[in-house]
């Protein structure tokens, strides 16, 4: 248990940087970094400080080197945003990780970085193990492993602390719903509206969807495991769902009349995607929250924003103690 440190989530208005804000806040002092390109101000805790600012910016470098822990989730996450602009992608996720890994030499801190699942590309060796060798099919997953480099390097040469976390498809509330954002996310709101739901390829896609509750899960055990020091490890639930089936799903939880509508596959897009998490479990993780009961609760969630016509609903403004048992 993480108690009583200094601790530093980039990124932390957002999806997952705010739910390990959220957790990390009830017992130790949490500063959220946060440019606001995608975040939110209101996922912010209130127990948390406050810095908006970007992950490249010399000042951050400051609160950086006092940390005891940075969790490293501010990134251009949009495989789509990458292909249209993959120097600002390049700039902001490899060489903001750079900037935050010398700033760190300086401290006696320990990094987690939010990698992603996107380094393996199309791979057909599933379920997929940490030493296949990277394949990104996008400049995203590009910058993914590249940013993975610079950990291990100055995990290596300096003994810097260092942890790399490979997500596979991550999914809760307050993750976003633009053209952008998960599938889960998009497909609930367009349910909850009525509106049709819109498969790119033929809906036989599968993916390893993981409730963001395990990954903040993984991450606190990434953070205080002495053995995860210089190593990676995928965060996922070692199951995968194809997308056709995802909607349906979706479909019967929210009592949706949705049509489910089909288009050509987006550039970038893998077929396949599934996580060995043995590696993971060796530390101790056990995924606790299944599919559709990640789902029951993250149409709860959205429900409940649509309610208050966009804001974000109460259950945001205060912490929960929640197993997703039962």
């Amino acid at each position: 248990m993480i108690k009583n440190k200094l601790i530093v989530v980039t990124g932390g208005a957002g999806f997952i940087g705010s739910h390990i804000a959220w957790e990390l806040s009830k017992d130790n002092e949490v500063v959220v970094i946060d440019n606001l390109y995608t975040g939110n101000r209101e996922n912010v805790p209130p127990a948390a400080r406050f810095v908006k600012a970007d992950v490249r910016d010399e000042r951050v470098g400051e609160l950086i080197r006092e940390a005891d822990y940075v969790f490293h989730e501010a990134a251009v996450v949009s495989v789509v945003e990458s292909f249209r602009d993959p120097v600002g992608t390049e700039d902001v996720n490899v060489s903001g990780t750079l900037r935050i890994l010398r700033a760190m030499l300086e401290g006696s801190g320990k990094l987690v970085f939010a990698s992603s699942a996107a380094v393996y590309g199309d791979n057909p060796n599933l379920p997929l193990k940490e030493t296949e060798r990277p394949r990104p099919l996008s400049p995203y997953g590009v910058t993914k492993v590249a940013a993975e480099h610079y950990l291990r390097v100055y995990n290596e040469i300096y003994g810097l602390p260092t942890v790399s976390l490979r997500y596979f498809n991550v999914f809760g509330p307050r993750q976003g719903f633009n053209q952008y954002a998960g599938v889960i996310s998009i497909f609930i709101n367009r349910a909850l509206k009525g509106e049709p739901l819109v498969i790119y390829g033929d809906g036989l896609q599968t993916r390893d969807f993981v409730y963001v509750k395990d990954v903040v899960k993984a991450n606190l055990l990434a953070a205080e495991s002495r053995r995860a020091n210089g190593r990676t490890f995928n965060v996922g639930r070692g199951e995968s769902v194809s997308v056709i089936k995802l909607a349906n799903m979706i479909k019967e939880l929210t009592g949706s009349m949705s049509r489910i509508v089909f288009d050509k596959p987006r550039p970038g897009d893998i077929r396949h995607s599934l996580a060995d998490i043995g590696e993971l479990k060796g530390l101790g993780f056990e995924p606790e929250w299944n599919l559709r009961r990640g789902l029951e609760k993250t149409i709860e969630w959205y429900a409940e924003e649509q309610q208050n016509g966009g804001k974000k609903p109460k259950s945001v403004s205060k912490p929960k103690s929640e197993s997703g048992r039962g």
